[in-house]
């Protein structure tokens, strides 16, 4: 069952104090567009046009390259707030596209490195990433870091200005409950339709109105995991309703708990319009008990 259905996802929410539209964009896949900084900045002000005032970036995402994209679009006026995640590093001669840097030297290294490619002298939100959720990497004995460890160096870049404040990225419900009295601003795990393993986790997170970000929202992390928008009874509503199953996917989360703040990412201004446009689909209490009845899958993540 649904936590809280509403007649209309859309609007907005609270972010570290940040107002923003439920709906934002995640700059991930511009990497993709590597070698055409032109068509990249063109998603970004797309998005700033239509709305999309909540931008979810990483330092390592291109090495650099995304978060320079962002400080050559962005402008003072546009009203963005801007969250980052350090604990990883980009790592192209693996088998995973990035590498555990867990240590507090990395954290800092991390938040230092966006500040740089940003052009800005504080982040608004800073996720700590951890290796402990649902989607892991192999992690050498140097980067098993303790929490506290991690929590004390980002508490000091928050008191220095650095950020604004602290969320956490993969993470289980024990780490979020310890760094309750931190104040989180945000917590991004993989979840979607699904991919439901951290209902325990989401239902935490509502209790202590901290914002719930989903990432890879329609499932299908990897190659041949299971995807939300596969789905025959996504798909069946999806064209009863005359929107796409990617859109109903993405409607369902907001729906389903309404501290939910997604981050579609895209490097396709057309896929961007229609992922921003989920907000407007018109679930009613028979769809959304429908979409509420499919079974998560294993491995969908």
């Amino acid at each position: 069952m649904s936590l809280s259905p509403q007649p209309s996802p859309g609007g907005r929410a609270e972010i570290a104090g940040h107002s923003v539209a439920r709906i934002g964009y995640g700059a991930m896949q511009l990497q993709r567009l590597h070698d055409d900084r032109q068509a990249a900045r063109q998603v970004v002000r797309r998005a700033i046009e239509l709305g999309a005032d909540h931008i979810d970036t990483a330092p390592f995402y291109g090495h650099g390259y995304v978060d320079e994209v962002l400080r050559d679009t962005l402008r003072p006026d546009d009203g963005v707030t801007i969250v980052s995640k350090v604990g990883a590093a980009a790592d192209t001669s693996g088998p995973f596209p990035i590498r555990p840097a867990q240590r507090p030297e990395e954290l800092r290294a991390g938040v230092e490195a966006s500040l740089h490619q940003l052009g800005v002298e504080r982040i608004d939100v800073v996720n700590l990433r951890r290796m402990e959720g649902r989607l892991r990497i192999p992690v050498s004995p140097d980067q098993v870091v303790d929490l506290d460890d991690q929590v004390a160096v980002m508490l000091a870049m928050r008191d220095e200005g650095l950020l604004g404040a602290i969320g956490l990225s993969n993470v289980g419900i024990e780490t979020v409950q310890r760094t309750l009295p931190v104040g989180i601003a945000c917590v991004q795990n993989p979840y979607s339709l699904v991919a439901r393993d951290d209902e325990e986790l989401l239902r935490l997170c509502a209790e202590h109105d901290i914002p719930w970000v989903p990432f890879f929202p329609l499932g299908g992390a990897f190659p041949g995991a299971a995807r939300a928008d596969d789905q025959p009874t996504v798909v069946t509503i999806a064209g009863e309703l005359g929107f796409t199953p990617s859109q109903v996917a993405l409607a369902w989360l907001l729906h389903h708990a309404p501290h939910t703040l997604l981050i579609p990412g895209t490097a396709s201004v057309a896929h961007l319009e229609s992922n921003l446009a989920a907000g407007s689909v018109p679930l009613d209490a028979a769809a959304l008990a429908r979409l509420d009845a499919i079974r998560p899958l294993p491995g969908a993540h």
